[in-house]
């Protein structure tokens, strides 16, 4: 279980090593490739920022069964859950509805969205249509949007945002305060002209090593050569430092030059 205890959520202690996010991405669009995805990168490198490791993303469509047992899946894992997409006004923005769902509340009419809406529309524009985004599950906690107005929520550890990037990236800056994260992670990135073959038993080594950091390789083609991109993250910068030198040190050894990049 993540930061809910009793049916009420309950911050991690500011010395807590490791805090866990989920990103669930609803939407149809995402799925058949006609929307690309903008969010996820964002969100990451935001929450990575704030010591909140995110630790799966999970892209769903818009099917109500499905968001129901994602939702109440990933609560039950990670410290917090992250959705975004499908709190608009059409037929097919059914992510509000479903998460009172996974929560066993009504969704109900949210007075202070409803009001935020009337501040919104000029009179007359407010439809029956636009109004249902002033529909929220009962008990939720509002999430501002200082963009359109019409609002998100949280509901537990539960933060349900627009998908609109620049509408979820306001929304993430009106969430911090309530976000607490443990310690940040730190990433360190050497890059080099040798295959990625040709150092894979050794940096596998060296991950036996430092098991409590993320090493990974990522190959690329550049100037007519192959090379690899090796990327060492972890909360520990002393430990992350000897490690990098230890990579540097085996680019090296195969006779290649190892290039600092700046982190991931």
């Amino acid at each position: 279980m993540g930061l809910v205890r009793n049916g009420e959520i309950e911050m991690a202690p500011r010395e807590a090593a490791t805090v866990t996010a989920c990103l669930i991405i609803i939407g149809n669009e995402i799925l058949s490739g006609r929307t690309p995805d903008r969010n996820v990168a964002y969100a990451a490198k935001w929450l990575n920022e704030k010591g909140i490791q995110v630790r799966e993303v999970r892209v769903i469509p818009d099917v109500e069964e499905t968001i129901v047992a994602t939702v109440n899946e990933c609560r039950a894992t990670f410290d917090y859950v992250f959705t975004t997409g499908g709190i608009g006004p059409t037929h097919d923005d059914i992510t509000s509805a479903s998460v009172a769902r996974a929560f066993g509340v009504p969704i109900v009419r949210n007075e202070e969205a409803r009001r935020l809406l009337e501040d919104q529309y000029i009179p007359g524009d407010l439809t029956e249509a636009r109004l249902k985004m002033a529909d929220i599950p009962a008990g939720a906690e509002l999430i501002e949007n200082p963009i359109s107005r019409a609002p998100g929520f949280q509901i537990e550890n539960v933060f349900v945002m627009a998908g609109v990037p620049a509408i979820m990236r306001a929304m993430f800056d009106s969430v911090q305060h309530r976000l607490v994260g443990g310690a940040p992670v730190a990433s360190r990135q050497v890059a080099c002209f040798l295959a990625e073959g040709q150092i894979a038993k050794a940096l596998g080594a060296i991950q036996d090593r430092y098991p409590d950091l993320d090493i990974g390789s990522y190959p690329f083609w550049k100037m007519r050569k192959f090379g690899v991109s090796v990327v060492l993250r972890g909360t520990d910068t002393d430990i992350l430092e000897v490690a990098t030198e230890e990579v540097r040190d085996m680019i090296r050894g195969f006779g290649g030059e190892p290039q600092d990049e700046s982190g991931d």
